[in-house]
């Protein structure tokens, strides 16, 4: 979700719920501590040099269990980081802290925020020797041969 569209959500909704992609809702106490623009400015396991920008949410909770967070004073801190920090029309990752912090996508669904899971993976898949995924093929399938015949068919 890109921080454009957040805004028009929460324009449209009164009440912000947060949930793990499990089902598990954050508690409705939570706070959110921090807004911000994340660089990310690294080189890859092929070499090459990549800059990545993203817009970060820092869910937290505390035990103020009265605290309810609007749509419209997270839209506000939101507008107010926007125009502070500059910030641009990217993607959102949140943090929030299970076990410990974890980084999440963010997806609207049925009137819920849904922290989604994000994943690892190698940018340079052609440099560094990761083999590429076999297509499975089942053996009792006929498969056609080069020149055209299938096994069997006695063409060859």
């Amino acid at each position: 979700m890109k921080l454009s569209e957040i805004k028009m959500v929460l324009s449209e909704i009164d009440e912000v719920i947060f949930m793990l992609q499990n089902g598990t809702l954050v508690p409705s106490h939570f706070h959110v501590t921090e807004v911000g623009s994340v660089q990310k400015h690294f080189i890859d396991c092929g070499g090459t040099i990549r800059k990545e920008s993203v817009i970060n949410f820092q869910l937290f909770t505390a035990a103020d269990y009265e605290h309810r967070l609007s749509a419209q004073k997270l839209l506000s801190i939101i507008e107010l980081s926007e125009e502070e920090l500059s910030l641009k029309n990217l993607e959102i990752e949140v943090e929030y802290q299970g076990d410990t912090i974890g980084k999440y996508g963010l997806e609207f669904n049925d009137g819920v925020f849904v922290l989604t899971s994000t994943l690892t993976d190698c940018l340079a898949k052609d440099k560094c020797g990761i083999p590429q995924e076999k297509q499975g093929v089942r053996l009792s399938e006929p498969q056609v041969q080069v020149n055209g015949c299938t096994p069997g068919s006695g063409c060859c």
